[in-house]
């Protein structure tokens, strides 16, 4: 299985902020103990706080991956355009998760809100980093439901 973790603005400063919020783990540090994990996986990371780059890794994503999980940070609750890409690339049969870190209904209002949710087969929140672990979990068991 081909697997790319996509993930959106500030989460290349998880470790560096909001210790409270997202933990002291680096998602550098985190990341190759995901993959000693999951020898049988290819997991590949892909991170932007750019909203267009985002979009356009998504659109290409169908022709080179199994399965993206997804932590659109911020991008979450305010892109239309990347819940529409995201959208598009599971109609086109790609398998995606949704990640967060934290867990977006115990934050304020608006992060309640995801236009990434209603594309994909699964939100898992709140674990922490250990969130993706829980994703590839589900992507290597994609025949749930």
């Amino acid at each position: 299985m081909k697997l790319l973790i996509v993930n959106g603005p500030n989460l290349n400063m998880v470790g560096h902020r909001a210790g409270n919020i997202y933990g002291t783990t680096t998602f550098d540090e985190f990341l190759p103990k995901l993959k000693q994990k999951f020898p049988q996986v290819e997991i590949e990371l892909f991170q932007s706080n750019v909203e267009g780059e985002l979009i356009n890794v998504i659109q290409v994503a169908p022709q080179s991956y199994d399965a993206v999980i997804i932590n659109a940070g911020g991008y979450t609750h305010t892109s239309v355009a990347l819940g529409d890409a995201v959208a598009d690339a599971a109609a086109r049969g790609l398998y995606m998760i949704e990640v967060h870190i934290s867990s977006i209904l115990a934050r304020e209002d608006f992060r309640h809100l995801s236009f990434i949710a209603p594309h994909v087969k699964g939100s898992i929140m709140g674990f922490g980093l250990e969130s993706y672990t829980l994703a590839v979990y589900a992507c290597l068991n994609e025949n749930y439901g």
